[in-house]
């Protein structure tokens, strides 16, 4: 699920925040359900431009044309009209409601925009149409660009502070800190970017790189070639290692060209109090052209955006705004930026205000905004719970009237949730008026997203295309003769039964984008537009009920919008898509003023089914505890509603369902505001209202209801035995019997979907002769015959000559699962037919939705005919999910086709393994009020599980946390966030309810799984939380299973099986066999659980047949495999059989010996002290054994280990003192004798001596090589300035100046590989003192590529310093942003 990018300026679809925007398929393309695929939950596509034509015979779900709603007739194109459809407001009558009240134009309403971010900077955005603050308050609530500023450092003398970076910076002389405390922190500037952003920067700032790195290879080349000019002949060993200096240089140039990664500047933070508000600024010198730009010092200190409304910009290449808020005294900054256009196109459509160019305004200019950041920056513009509960709070603060939320997805259940139980109460007793998308889902039915098409308490808003729009925003040649519904618009009904869909509006604007788009304006189409369009709407209404003393109700207001819409399409069925109809503003203030007596009601609609299991409660008397049988006790309703689930519709779609007659209990609930008097608007509260059926017969319900406080419960039969295949609308609404004029005051939606039934054997079903034009959609409804598992559609299509483009979708709902979704976008270019297969479920009904987009084929004026046939195939088996327990059993699995005769094809394969973890750490914490103090007072609580893992080898890993993963909205718990990173902090991956794949190097790990709630008994449950880490298995180490006949086919070998053909009415059993112990993953731990798939049937015309990999198919299940204890190790167990030549009296003496030296390397030299007392007992242990080599080998390592040495001369040369001990108490000769001779591996003793001597030469190595670095260090402290020797006339006279470091270099040099990662960096060292940089910085690559991970830093320092030594700028800024990559001082803040 990615963020809501914004593509070509007419060739964008937006809703989701999830959603990538998909390049049109050339060819039919299947796309997965979104049970399989949670991220793919909604379809995006790129527009092409077509001419529109429709047929007065061919029902497209259309509006009735006329004067109003920019419909086509007595409508003409021309620069004012063309400017006009490109930001709509004819379609909701928003410009006639302000050329009638031009003061009612949004002023006094304030809009909370919930999404990517606004840009206080965008055009149109800064002021009001009265010239007062367009945005309030700019707020980033997901945390994405929090920064950790608790460091706190005071500047020196010169007014310089050093930053956690590693930068220092001077700060600007003027700036009051009556402190003089400087809290500090940095950023990765592109952690702030969108990936577009980002792409552009990293092309303009690669370019300049490479200009630089050519200069420098420029420069390398011609050194090299001088060289070879002035020594034709190097044969001097030192000409060639200066030659081979100069070569390196170039290669090393050329190989970092080829390597070249930017991860981008770092942008230096400093927060201060002024004496009266907390203040930040930015250092932004490293994004700069030009030098000297972008200091501290000279940035313009900011405080909180709502303090002073001021913003910034990062720099002139970037053109990124950017706002500063401080919080947590000081110890967190939040640096601004959108994480897409998304949000500022959206806040643009509500209220932009363009006093030149005001056809371009928004819907509502005079309204003010606050932007709620909800699009998280680290993953892409996807929304999280914090940033969502934080926006709700923020809102609530800001004293909102309006929400706009043009975000969302599927979800399990409606209406549900922890975000819903707050918006809830925001809406409630807050009385903000929620307005968000319903979804991009479309055509098919019961596609709308949560939380705007599913949430009783949010108006969902579909999307509307006017003639006038397709004519001007799309550019189309032929615009539709009547406004419709976009094809791709989430329809419902919900799952419930609830109608989904509250109202329409324009779907598609021209409007603002933030600055570093280097445009003014782009557009977009998608229910993110109209949902901001539906919103300006409302804060006109708003406006003008502030201006009249009216009072506002998200109640009232729902209800004059609702009952005031002008209808789309002509059919009842159409409600389904379009809502009520498309809003009009004018029609709604009449009423509003019309209804400001009628007290502000919401009508709660809880309906169950009649004859299932009642609430039934047991109790037993008092009296009569002891022996007296059990009382039941039926609550009727109160009961029934308290105990069972209710949906808010009624909602047949299932074959049983439709062919009886069935009987629903309804419970209306008026409900007031919470703030409502008991007294003065409670009790007295009392309708008389009429009840109608749309259903004749087919929908029976009482005449009249008298409907008090506290609710009444009626009956509702619905019989649709006479009804034909197909969709059917009802509804059963009131109507106020004293104030009939009202409209319904509530509306309960019937939808029967009546299936058609598959009767031939085999299962095939024909729909021939199905006629399109633009925007047609065809709804076929199939009751899937049970046993089937996938079907087999082919597309024919004729009658056409221009290429046509159709959405084909397919959609079954399950109890508690998001439906069951499988779509298409096929286009044909020409008349063909296409096949495609996709699974099913047996026994549900499956809606088949196909549509001609509404914009393709237009003005070729013909009618394309469709063909569908539709073969149902099936392989039912008797285990949907197979676990192999860990045995060396196999499991039977039994299959058999009840439809027709199928090939069975068994193929399965263990491509995961998931290894469960549990926290090594746990810590609880309060969150700070100023962001996560709720509504309600109540205050949010974080846990930070803390979990360890070791990767053994570079492989694709993936958190798996069952009992949170993939859902948002329909979550009781608030928030999920994960991090993982390595030992040095750096970070690799991040994630929240859907974890992506991360590629992780060799290493150890850590992930932090941050969980946030305001009730701690939630969160102390969770202290214990199993996760799992899952590893991908690349296809060498992906374990295929084998099937056999015979249960004790796994051990004996034989019996195999591998296909067969399955005749309806017969079983066919077979056996699935573990995998060998031999062929699973190495380094696979016991307790792990190997996951793949198993499929059973093939495809007949070809497609998706893959042994290899079961998922490919149109139906596979999960295979898992419990990972056993490992084989005991025989050899192990034996033990040694030789016998210890030693007395007990020497045995003992070495055992007090080896726990005297443990108890030396166990000391501690943190202090004075404890450095005093490791020095006298390991003086006293050289004096009790003054030549053993371990004990001089510890004390060497000990004086290393030591820190904060204030005379480092003395420390290096007692560490010099230590090495020639060690080195002196080996003897070298026979050591070199030892290793010149081949030992026998089969000799147990032989094998002792080689290990004895091995760990000998390593402790001589050892001491050698500390002892050069010792010398090293001694020789740069004692020299104000290193001189590199640059020949050999420029070396000193070993024969007068004894080089005791190159002495010491070539004993080392005898024993190992110096280049090698353990001893090069003393190679480096030499190779710098002698002034080949080219080869020390060879060398050093080599060591950082052979070292694995995690990386060392002291060597990426050494790098550095070559690097600045050699002169290579480029390259030094270049690493010095790396360093912050890899070793940041500190993990970001979640």
């Amino acid at each position: 699920m990615q963020s809501p990018s914004f593509i070509n300026v007419f060739n964008s679809e937006s809703y989701y925040s999830h959603s990538s925007f998909l390049s049109l398929p050339l060819i039919i393309t299947a796309l997965k359900s979104p049970n399989s695929s949670p991220k793919s939950r909604e379809r995006n596509y790129s527009l092409t431009t077509f001419k529109l034509y429709s047929s007065n015979n061919l029902k497209i779900g259309a509006m009735h044309s006329g004067d109003d709603n920019g419909a086509l007739r007595n409508f003409k194109l021309n620069e004012s009209t063309f400017l006009a459809s490109l930001m709509p407001k004819k379609e909701i009558a928003a410009d006639r409601f302000i050329e009638a009240h031009p003061e009612y134009d949004g002023r006094g309403a304030l809009i909370a925009i919930f999404d990517s971010g606004v840009d206080p900077a965008a055009a149109g955005l800064k002021v009001t149409s009265e010239g007062k603050p367009k945005i309030l308050d700019v707020i980033d609530c997901t945390g994405s660009g929090d920064i950790d500023t608790s460091t706190v450092v005071k500047a020196d003398d010169d007014g310089r502070i050093l930053g956690t970076s590693g930068n220092s910076f001077v700060v600007n002389s003027s700036w009051k800190n009556p402190s003089g405390e400087w809290h500090v922190g940095y950023k990765l500037v592109y952690e702030l970017f969108t990936n577009t952003l980002t792409k552009r920067l990293k092309k303009e700032r690669k370019k300049k790189w490479d200009e630089k790195n050519q200069e420098a290879i420029a420069d390398a080349v011609k050194q090299l070639d001088e060289f070879d000019k002035k020594h034709i002949k190097a044969d001097d060993a030192k000409l060639k290692r200066k030659r081979e200096d100069l070569q390196s240089r170039v290669d090393l140039l050329r190989k970092q060209a080829d390597s070249y990664d930017d991860k981008g500047p770092v942008i230096d933070a400093v927060v201060w109090h002024d004496g009266e508000v907390w203040r930040a600024a930015l250092d932004t010198q490293s994004l700069e052209d030009e030098p000297g730009s972008g200091k501290l010092a000279d940035f313009i200190p900011l405080t909180n955006y709502r303090i002073e409304r001021k913003y910034g910009f990062f720099s002139k290449l970037d053109a990124c705004t950017c706002v500063l808020n401080i919080y947590n005294e000081g110890n967190v900054l939040s640096i601004v930026t959108d994480s897409s256009p998304h949000g500022t196109h959206v806040a643009g459509i509500t209220s932009a205000y363009h006093p030149k160019e005001p056809l371009l305004n928004g819907v509502a200019p005079g309204a003010q905004l606050i932007s709620c950041k909800i699009g998280d920056s680290r993953l892409g513009s996807m929304e999280t719970g914090t940033g969502l509960v934080r926006a709700l709070i923020a809102a609530v603060e800001h004293k909102c009237d309006l929400i706009n939320m043009s975000y969302g997805e599927a979800t399990l259940l409606p209406d549900y949730g922890r975000f819903v139980d707050l918006v809830n109460e925001v809406v409630n007793k807050h009385r903000l008026i929620f307005i968000s998308s319903a979804g991009n889902n479309g055509p098919a039915l019961s596609t709308v997203g949560a939380p705007g098409g599913t949430t009783s308490s949010i108006i969902g808003v579909g999307a509307y295309v006017s003639p006038a729009m397709a004519a001007g925003a799309h550019n189309l040649v032929e615009a539709p003769p009547e406004g419709l519904e976009y094809t791709w618009s989430s329809r419902g009904p919900t799952a419930d039964g609830d109608l989904g869909v509250s109202i329409s509006a324009a779907g598609g604007a021209m409007a603002p984008v933030p600055t570093w788009t280097l445009q003014h304006r782009m557009f977009m189409n998608g229910t993110s537009m109209s949902s901001p369009c539906a919103c300006g709407g409302v804060a006109l209404l708003i406006s003008a009920m502030k201006a009249e003393g009216l009072s506002v109700s998200p109640y009232g207001v729902r209800e004059a919008l609702e009952n005031t819409c002008t209808p789309v399409g002509g059919s009842p069925e159409d409600k389904l898509s379009a809502g009520q109809g498309l809003m009009q503003v004018d029609k709604a203030y009449d009423y509003i003023q019309k209804s400001c007596e009628v007290p502000s009601v919401r009508y709660q609609i809880k309906i169950i089914q009649s004859g299932k299991p009642s609430g039934l409660i047991a109790k037993r008397t008092p009296k009569e505890h002891n022996s007296s049988p059990w009382q039941f006790v039926v609550f009727i309703f109160v009961g029934i509603f308290d105990a069972e689930p209710t949906s808010r519709g009624i909602y047949l779609r299932e074959a049983d369902s439709c062919q009886r007659s069935t009987e629903w209990t309804v419970k209306v609930e008026p409900k007031f505001h919470d703030d409502a008097s008991n007294l003065d608007q409670l009790v007295p509260f009392e309708e008389c209202v009429k009840l109608h059926s749309t259903g004749g017969a087919v929908v029976r319900a009482p005449e009249y209801l008298l409907l008090t406080h506290n609710g009444r419960e009626f009956n509702i039969i619905v019989d649709p035995t006479s009804l034909g295949d197909g969709l059917h609308y009802y509804e059963v609404y009131a109507l106020d019997c004293k104030s009939p004029w009202r409209g319904p005051l509530f509306r309960i939606p019937i939808t029967i979907m009546k299936p058609k039934a598959v009767k031939s054997r085999p299962p095939l079903i024909l729909f021939q002769g199905m006629s399109f034009v633009p925007g047609h959609i065809e709804r076929k409804f199939v009751e899937v015959p049970i046993g089937a598992t996938w079907v087999e559609v082919t597309v024919k299509t004729s009658g056409f000559s221009t290429a046509r483009r159709f959405f084909i979708d397919s959609v079954q709902i399950s109890p508690l699962q998001r439906p069951i979704k499988w779509e298409s976008v096929a286009t044909f270019s020409s008349p063909s037919s296409k096949s495609f297969a996709f699974a099913v479920e047996g026994g549900l009904t499956m809606e088949l939705a196909i549509a001609q987009f509404w914009a393709s084929g237009a003005g070729s004026h013909d009618t394309t005919i469709v063909d569908f046939e539709i073969a149902f195939h099936g392989i039912s088996i008797n285990k949907a999910e197979i676990m192999l327990d860990g045995s060396d059993a196999p499991v039977r699995i039994d299959a058999e086709a009840l439809l027709s005769v199928e090939n069975l094809a068994p193929a399965a394969v263990l491509n995961k393994v998931r290894i469960p973890y549990r926290p090594v750490d746990t810590k609880l914490s309060t969150l700070s009020a100023e962001r996560d103090k709720l509504p309600s007072g109540k205050q949010t609580l974080a846990l930070i599980l803390t979990y360890k893992f070791k990767v053994e080898e570079a492989a694709e890993i993936k958190p798996h946390i069952p009992l949170l993963n993939n859902r948002i909205y329909d979550n009781k718990f608030e928030s999920q966030f994960y991090m993982i990173s390595d030992t040095n902090k750096r970070v690799y991956a991040m994630g929240d309810v859907y974890p992506e794949a991360a590629k992780l190097p060799k290493g150890e790990y850590t992930l932090q799984l941050y969980l946030r709630h305001d009730n701690v008994q939630y969160l102390e449950k969770m202290k214990q939380l199993v996760i799992f880490i899952e590893k991908k298995l690349d296809e060498k180490e992906a374990v295929r299973l084998s099937f056999y006949t015979q249960p004790d086919g796994p051990v004996m070998g034989n019996g195999s099986f591998s296909s067969s053909v399955l005749i309806p009415g017969t079983k066919e059993a077979f056996y699935v066999g573990p995998p060998a112990k031999d062929k699973l993953p190495k380094g696979t731990p016991a307790g792990s659980v190997m996951v793949g798939a198993i499929s059973y049937g093939k495809v007949s015309f070809g497609v998706n047949n893959d042994a290899k990999n079961p998922e490919k198919n149109p139906v596979s299940y999960s295979i898992s495999y419990i990972v056993p204890p490992i084989q005991i190790d025989e050899d192990k167990s034996k033990g040694s059989s030789s016998s210890c030549t030693k007395s007990v009296a020497e045995q003992l003496e070495e055992e007090v010996r080896d726990a005297k030296i443990k108890v030396l390397s166990s000391l501690k030299q943190s202090t004075d002290e404890e450095r005093s007392d490791w020095k006298k007992l390991s003086i006293s242990l050289k004096t009790e054994y003054p030549k053993y080599t371990p004990l001089l080998a510890k004390i060497l390592e000990g004086l290393i280990s030591q820190n904060n040495v204030e005379d480092k001369i003395h420390h290096y040369e007692e560490i010099i003192g230590a090495a020639k001990e060690v080195i002196e108490s080996v003897d070298m000769d026979e050591l070199a004798k030892y290793f010149s001779q081949k030992s026998d591996p089969e000799d147990d003793g032989a094998e002792k001596m080689k290990k004895k001597m091995e760990t000998t030469r390593d402790q001589l190595a050892e001491a050698l090589y500390q002892k050069g670095l010792a010398l090293a260090e001694i020789e740069s402290l004692k020299s104000e300035k290193v001189v590199d020797k640059k020949d050999s006339e420029a070396a000193s006279d070993s024969s007068v100046h004894p080089d005791l470091f190159e002495e010491n270099f070539k004993e080392l040099k005898k024993w190992v590989d110096v280049k090698s990662s353990r001893y090069g960096t003393l190679f480096v060292i030499r190779e710098r003192r002698d002034g080949r940089l080219g080869t020390a910085l060879k060398v050093l690559n080599d060591m950082i590529q052979e070292d694995g991970q995690p990386p060392k830093k002291k060597l990426y320092d050494l790098k550095l310093s070559l690097l600045e030594r050699i002169g290579w700028g480029h390259l030094v800024t270049y690493e010095k942003q790396w360093m912050n990559v890899r070793f940041p001082a500190n993990l970001p803040l979640f």
